[in-house]
């Protein structure tokens, strides 16, 4: 196991499919190489025999440091509002609707937001820009959700948002986005300029460990308030949910030089068959975090046999949900509050898709 995080350095992913400048030069990054299969891994590993390792004292070092360190924060937003990316589809294969201007956001990315004290404005990806852009005015931050859409008008417009976010931050609000599965492998796509740099993985409905990069400096980060219990068992239990079949090594992510300069790597993962792919990043110079597995479904999300349901895993999930919002809180931007409740998604109601048999549990439909 690589040694811990230092503190010296301030898909086809859908239940539907079956399926910036660099701190630190790549050979100090991390150690690759294959890993045994994370299932019998999971199975087999003793939480006690790995209790006295030097990742787990260093964890805990990591995390009494980091609380001393937490900056001044500036006048906060108590009533932020999360922006999440609709995905095109029904969530259910066309079972609920096959209209084909028809989109869909789980339900459990608005109750992963929620659960942290924001509320959900739904951007719908095919709306006129001008009705988009709107809507981006009213929100503190943006979600890219997972999926299977790799291609048309929704990478055009997932792409416009992203360098809106970008141009908000360097504008001087803080404005968070966090990518997760299908999102994180487009914006690398965007970040590195190549559409075909995304390799093939072997992580359907799985769940996994983090590892962390040797010498990680975790403050900021999204594992910035994770307890160190909860820091040493992410390493050694399986409590995050992979499901993917795309995704990108730490070789290749290191040697394009656009990726390694925008984003350092934080976390990685093992597929089926033990190949390392990258599972968590962090922007450099934005708050822009991108996680390969899914957050949001282990509270949440009942229909594949892999989430893991732990009270650790569910841990994890909130201390993710709770660092967007957190997040979130620091933007600057105040809007009418009767365009807020205009636009949220209560304005929305839930479909129960659970005997759907498809992966989710409900799902928000826009048509």
């Amino acid at each position: 196991m690589a040694p811990p995080p230092s503190t010296s350095d301030s898909a086809t992913d859908s239940p539907e499919s079956t399926t910036s400048s660099a701190d630190s030069s790549p050979s100090a990054m991390l150690n690759y190489g294959r890993i045994p299969r994370l299932i019998p891994l999971c199975k087999e590993l003793s939480g006690s025999a790995l209790a006295q390792s030097t990742s787990a004292r260093q964890l805990l070092q990591t995390q009494t440091d980091a609380s001393a360190t937490l900056p001044v924060a500036r006048s906060l937003n108590l009533r932020p509002v999360i922006g999440i990316l609709t995905h095109p589809g029904d969530g259910a294969s066309g079972r609920l609707n096959n209209s084909p201007n028809v989109s869909y956001i789980a339900a459990s990315y608005s109750k992963f937001v929620e659960s942290a004290g924001a509320r959900v404005i739904p951007l719908i990806y095919n709306e006129p820009w001008e009705v988009l852009h709107g809507k981006l005015s009213l929100v503190n931050g943006v979600i890219f959700t997972g999926g299977r859409a790799k291609r048309g008008v929704y990478i055009e417009v997932l792409e416009s948002i992203f360098k809106e976010v970008l141009r908000k931050n360097d504008a001087g609000d803080h404005f968070p986005l966090l990518a997760i599965c299908l999102g994180f492998e487009l914006v690398i796509r965007i970040v590195s300029e190549d559409n075909m740099i995304l390799e093939r993985f072997n992580a359907v409905d799985q769940s996994s460990t983090l590892q962390f990069v040797e010498n990680i400096n975790i403050n900021g980060t999204v594992f910035h308030r994770f307890s160190p219990t909860l820091l040493k068992k992410l390493s050694t239990e399986c409590l995050v949910m992979q499901h993917h079949k795309f995704g990108i090594s730490p070789e290749k992510f290191q040697k394009n030089k656009k990726l390694s300069s925008f984003f350092k790597i934080l976390a990685t993962s093992a597929d089926e068959d033990g190949k390392v792919y990258v599972s968590t990043v962090q922007a450099r110079r934005y708050p822009v975090t991108g996680v390969q597995f899914h957050p949001e479904k282990n509270a949440f999300e009942w229909g594949l046999s892999g989430i893991p349901h732990s009270d650790d895993a569910v841990q994890v999930s909130q201390q993710i949900a709770n660092f967007l919002v957190r997040e979130a809180r620091m933007s600057l931007n105040r809007p009418s509050s009767q365009e807020v409740l205009d636009n949220l998604i209560y304005n929305y109601t839930p479909t129960y898709c659970g005997k759907s048999g498809r992966g989710f549990d409900e799902v928000y439909i826009f048509s």
